[in-house]
This record gives structure tokens, sequence and C-alpha cells, in this order.
């Protein structure tokens, strides 16, 4: 069996899974009463289920399971099977404290705290930023501080993803247009464990869009948000970050700047007005800000989406995908027009 017909089996299975599986955690949400109620900075207008995130998880890891029982992942070395092993295990660990949270609602520093020790977990499997790659000097090990920068790295994705979930299908559109590139990128850079594991992810996140796009039946919630976030710093890690280039270095940055620019800014702004980073407020957000122009929720979300899709193709361009630089130029084109029509919306507001 060809390789990349691994790679359509586990997107497919996850997508299938998801769309099955919805509609059953839409009704135990509903009949056990953990609906998201609207009211303060919620800008969506009657009660809905959170626990989007079961159908994630489970469409991501049924898929995985499945392409391991067919052989996806043999003849793997055994680094590769921990790191493998480090990405799903640290996965459950981020969606059961999320899971967690959206039942019980745990406090911002005890979710941190628990964050961290998963994280941390997650490294020592293997999920380890180990060193990076500076043009004219070369590999550069970061010995003891790999802990500390893959942590950051991996609980600081987790809580971008988590805090762009903030309007219908934002954070599963972003995760996909990003899992998608990644899948990409890490077969091209001879990565197809890590490549599996995207396709997942991808089939997973786009699956869940049938339900979640505005106007949405269902949110992922925190064990959504946390799993995905998670993942895709993972994958970038295991596929991208462990290849000894410049280029595949960045890339994981590169293809995730919508929500690390988008996190960034926003603990600025907080610090600015004198308020704590993880104190969450309705002003500082990308999203917030396009709203405020006069933008509707649907464009918002879509223009957000042709930025994810751009930094994804520059990112093509750089790895040296053949045509990337085809798919740079498109993906240019179509921003320019969005970002065109965000200004001719804000003049008419």
């Amino acid at each position: 069996m060809p390789a990349q017909i691994y790679h359509l089996i586990a997107f497919l299975i996850a997508a299938i899974v998801v769309l099955w599986t919805i509609p059953d955690v839409k009704k135990i949400g509903i009949k056990s009463g953990h609906l998201d109620k609207p009211g303060g900075r919620k800008i969506h207008q009657r009660p809905m289920v959170r626990l989007g995130g079961v159908s994630i998880f489970a469409g991501t890891f049924i898929s995985l399971l499945i392409v391991w029982w067919l052989g996806g992942f043999a003849n793997l070395p055994p680094d590769k099977e921990w790191q493998i092993g480090g990405v799903i295990l640290g996965g459950l660990g981020f969606f059961l404290i999320g899971l967690t949270d959206d039942l019980l609602n745990l406090s911002p520093l005890v979710r941190l705290l628990i964050q961290v020790i998963v994280a941390a977990g997650a490294w020592k499997a293997g999920v380890s930023i180990d060193f990076v790659t500076i043009p004219t000097i070369g590999i550069v090990n970061l010995h003891w501080l790999s802990l500390p920068i893959t942590v950051i790295w991996l609980v600081g994705m987790v809580n971008a993803i988590n805090w762009i979930d903030g309007l219908d299908g934002l954070a599963a559109g972003v995760t996909g247009i990003a899992a998608v590139v990644m899948l990409f990128v890490s077969l091209f850079m001879h990565q197809p464990a890590a490549a599996l594991i995207a396709a997942a992810l991808a089939g997973a996140a786009l699956g869940f869009l049938r339900y979640n796009f505005n106007p949405a039946e269902i949110f992922m919630g925190d064990g959504g948000s946390y799993f995905m976030g998670f993942t895709l710093a993972a994958v970038g890690v295991i596929g991208l970050v462990k290849v000894p280039a410049f280029t595949a270095v960045i890339l994981p940055y590169l293809i995730l700047a919508v929500p690390i620019v988008d996190m960034s800014a926003v603990i600025l702004a907080r610090l600015r007005r004198g308020k704590l980073p993880w104190v969450a407020d309705g002003h500082s957000h990308l999203h917030h800000r396009l709203l405020r122009v006069g933008l509707s929720h649907r464009l918002t979300v879509l223009f957000i989406y042709s930025l994810t899709l751009w930094v994804g193709s520059l990112a093509l361009a750089i790895a040296g995908i053949p045509s990337g630089m085809t798919y740079a130029c498109a993906s240019t084109s179509l921003l320019s027009f969005a970002i065109w029509r965000v200004w001719k919306l804000s003049r008419q507001s």
C-alpha cells in the first residue's frame, strides 16, 4: 500500500467519526445540562453544548489506532515510537484537562499547573526541542534549556488555540488549515509518522466544522481546543523542529503565526491596561477588533482563515515544496482581496 494512502485513510476516518458522533454527544450534553450559556463577553445568543471536543479527540484517536493496526506506523525506530507515544498520551492528557475544566470549571492557576506537568511528561517522552539551527553557526544544542523552552511552546500553543476559540468555526478552521499544511510539509521533510497525526487532526477539525461553522450547533469546549493546540504544537516539534535545517525549525512558528501573534498581542494589551495576562476580556483579540470595525461573524472568521492560509502557503514556499510559490502568490491575492473588503467595510461603519 502506498504510504500516502495511510494519510488519506487517517484524514477520512477522523472526519467520519466526528460527523457520526457529534449528534450523540450533543444529546448527552443537553440531557446532562453541560451548556455554555450566553451573557457577559460571550457572543452566542442561546445555550450551547460545549462537549464537541469529545468527538474531536475520539475521531483523531480512533483514526490513529486504525492506521496503526493497518501498518501505517510500521518500521519506526524506537526514538520515533516514543515520540509518537508522547504526542498521543500528551494529547489525551490535555484533552482530559480541558474536559475537566468544561465540566468542573477549574481555576486558571490550577489549569496552568497541570498543563505544565503534562507538557513536561511529553518532553520526557521525546516531544522535545533539543536544538536550534542558526545560519552561519549551525546546530546549537539547548541542553537544560530544552525542558523550559519545550514546555513554553506546548503550553503556549494550547492556550493560543483556546484563546482564538471565540467565534463559531474559528479555532476548528484555523486548526484544520494549519494541520493540512503540517501534513504536506512533514511529508516533504520525510516525517511520515508526524504527517499521519496531522492528517487525523485535520480530518477531525474540518469534520467538526459541519456542526461548528456559523451558526454553530455545538462548541468544542476547552477539551477540544486544548487537544488541538497541543497536537499542532507537538507535530511541529517531532515533524519539523527535529529536522536539522533552519527552514524546518522556523516552519511550525510560521504555520501557527496567526494564533501566536494574536495571543502575544492580547497579552501585551492586557499588561498595558494593568491586567493579568490570563484574565479574559472581550476587547483585545483579532476577531473582536474585526467585529468592531463592522465585519459580520462569518466574514471575520473567513478573514482569519485567509490569514492562516496565507502564512501556511508561505511555509510551503519556504520548505521548497513544488508549486509552493504558486500557492503563496494565490493566497496573497486572496488575502489582498480580503484586506480590501475589511477596509471598505470599516469605512462604511
